[in-house]
């Protein structure tokens, strides 16, 4: 078991199944089948991406480094969190960018219901993706504290 500390991007409390990227989340590509064509477990559809391609996403704690992209990310993010198809949290080992920052900011606020939260920590570190494995227990806590066993 090993703790990391990060900033609160989305406060919130979870702990999930660990879903580990190495490269950056497309955030379109990956999330375009739940989005346009129901998919509840939001399967993620950016061939581009090795770590997550054919991954469920909805519900895992999502980890990686940073997204990329174009400008819809935000706006996807916040719409995933809408139809309650987000990951558990979100885990960044770098800053998170402006955009799906804002997308994040903007559903905690605008949406409410449990099923529409998804807590989010960025700067979690190199160290942070270098330790975590997909299918490990991950605990967030509401302080940016990072366990993972």
């Amino acid at each position: 078991m090993k703790e990391f500390k990060g900033r609160v991007v989305a406060p919130g409390q979870v702990k999930a199944e660990a879903l580990v990227s190495h490269g950056g989340l497309n955030t379109l590509a990956s999330f375009q089948k739940a989005l346009q064509f129901g998919d509840k477990n939001a399967t993620c559809g950016d061939q581009n991406n090795q770590d997550l391609f054919g991954h469920q996403m909805a519900g895992k704690a999502l980890c990686l480094p940073q997204t990329i992209g174009s400008t819809t990310g935000g706006m996807v993010l916040y719409c995933a969190c809408s139809m309650g198809r987000q990951p558990a949290c979100m885990l960044f080992s770098k800053p998170i960018d402006s955009l799906a920052g804002a997308g994040v900011i903007l559903a905690d606020v605008w949406l409410e219901g449990e099923n529409t939260k998804m807590p989010v920590i960025d700067s979690l570190g190199d160290d942070f993706l270098e330790y975590v494995k997909t299918g490990m227990t991950i605990s967030i806590k509401e302080d940016g504290v990072v366990v993972v066993e």
